[in-house]
């Protein structure tokens, strides 16, 4: 199959994403500083951090991934899964990795770092497109379609849970869902994944029951507020003080070692607290711009291979934030998972700013309706 010669990409998408960067390196550099004056003597460390390996090498991944035909990973897509699956497991290799707060999530060499969870969420996703479309006609059959897909998905969640990493396993899971129902699997795999989905969390509370108190504190929110309740309540504090215009950039309360994670899971809050209500709408907007190209480009893409790639890359993301927002609010069990664009982590934002190219890629040869119009006025890349 031949692809007509690609337009540009899709602008909104692009400006859409390019914004909330830009936030995002605003609002760390106002939520970082606290913490990086502690730890390294200056209020910009994880700042630069982020702009260097974050953003700089992200827009560089972008640049090259949206210039790349899409359907050329589908030769490598193996390949750098299994990559990414021994980076999974070196993380527990001593001297390679490195632990913080209980987790072994990262790998260091030479003083940089790396968290493997954040590359296998764009690495697993390109070979599942590809092990889906190669399986098109049979992902009806059990034998042929549902368990080597349950088997595939749970490989990667028994090493990420190994870490552990519930949120980000729930990211992952959730988007490989999502992928395998675009593909065509009928309901009742849907639904004893559903059946699955039960057995594994009822697994996971009891051999960690700190998952069980988390569910307890969201049923109960004035259940141990110095405790396991105590992040939850700063972050409605911080969201709530905010007010409808904000406290204004650089002027939040809770930053100042009250809220944990400031510059990592809880970034919402501090945002929320800086940029008040009105302004927090037009950031959740932002995300919804991005579901709405997103799955536009995936209804009109070219051929399987390229909808499911992007309906996951958009699944991912939107999961992701909305997650890490619903929980920061209080409307879902906390479940430690950063903000898209937004949180700090040089890993996160390199990564996903490469999947949004792929995205960018993918809608040069979507038959977007915005493209006929322009063809029709005669605009041309």
């Amino acid at each position: 199959m031949s692809l007509r010669s690609p337009e540009r990409v899709d602008r909104i998408l692009l400006w859409s994403v390019l914004t909330l960067v830009v936030i995002g390196l605003l609002t760390l550099s106002s939520a970082s500083v606290v913490l990086s004056y502690e730890n390294f003597g200056t209020r910009l460390y994880y700042f630069g951090h982020q702009l260097v390996y974050g953003g700089v090498f992200g827009m560089i991944a972008l640049a090259v991934t949206s210039r790349i035909e899409y359907r050329t990973w589908k030769k490598y897509a193996i390949w750098a899964l299994i990559a990414t699956l021994a980076l999974l497991v070196a993380v527990f290799i001593p001297g390679l990795a490195f632990e913080y707060g209980g987790a072994r999530r990262w790998i260091s060499v030479g003083g940089l770092t790396l968290q493997p969870t954040e590359v296998v969420k764009l690495t697993f996703l390109l070979y599942l497109a590809t092990w889906l479309e190669k399986r098109e006609k049979g992902i009806h059959d059990v034998q042929a379609g549902f368990l080597p897909f349950l088997a595939i998905i749970g490989v990667i969640a028994f090493l990420i849970m190994l870490q552990p990493d519930l949120g980000t396993m729930l990211v992952i899971i959730s988007t490989a869902i999502l992928v395998y129902f675009v593909a065509g699997a009928p309901w009742k795999h849907l639904l004893w994944l559903a059946g699955a989905g039960v057995i594994m969390v009822i697994l996971l509370i009891q051999i960690a029951p700190y998952r069980l108190n988390r569910l307890d504190v969201f049923l109960n929110p004035e259940k141990d507020p110095q405790g396991i309740g105590y992040q939850v309540d700063q972050a409605r504090l911080a969201i709530g003080s905010g007010g409808l215009t904000g406290r204004g950039i650089g002027q939040s309360i809770q930053k100042h070692n009250y809220l944990p994670e400031p510059i990592g899971d809880s970034v919402f809050a501090i945002m929320a607290e800086e940029l008040g209500f009105v302004r927090i709408i037009v950031i959740v907007l932002m995300y919804a711009i991005i579901a709405w190209r997103g799955f536009l480009i995936a209804r009109h893409a070219p051929d399987l291979y390229g909808r499911l790639v992007a309906s996951g890359i958009t699944g991912w993301i939107v999961f992701q934030a909305f997650m890490n927002m619903g929980a920061i609010s209080g409307l879902i069990p906390l479940t430690g998972i950063p903000l898209p664009f937004i949180s700090y982590g040089g890993s996160a934002l390199l990564f996903t700013l490469a999947g949004v190219g792929v995205l960018l890629n993918i809608s040069r040869y979507a038959d977007l309706p915005s493209t006929r119009a322009s063809l029709r006025h005669g605009e041309h890349s």
